[in-house]
């Protein structure tokens, strides 16, 4: 098993991976830092556990909909252009971030 350093919000943590997955974990812990510093950039600074929280929701967000999305492609015959859908998530991602600068803010 290897073990591999990860950098989220300026903490580091040692976690242990499958050999050869060293990599995959080091971009999902860049797509999680990333989606972190968004989160602050939005709403300011916020508590460790709260970022972390807000970053799993948004996570878990994009999963649901990509999980809706396979299911809807088994059904429905895929668009012939992805520019709609490709806004429509644009327009879902603007409302989730204005969501949450608005929760942040409020506190």
């Amino acid at each position: 098993m290897a073990q591999v350093t990860i950098r989220i919000n300026g903490y580091t943590y040692l976690v242990g991976c499958e050999d050869g997955q060293e990599e995959h974990l080091t971009d999902m812990a860049s797509d999680i830092d990333r989606r972190i510093t968004s989160i602050k950039a939005i709403g300011g600074q916020s508590g460790e556990a709260r970022l972390l929280v807000l970053a799993a929701l948004l996570l878990a967000d994009e999963l649901h909909d990509t999980k809706a999305t396979l299911e809807m492609a088994k059904i429905v015959k895929p668009p012939k252009t992805a520019s709609s859908e490709h806004n429509a998530r644009l327009r879902r991602i603007t409302a989730r971030a204005e969501e949450i600068a608005a929760d942040l803010s409020g506190h």
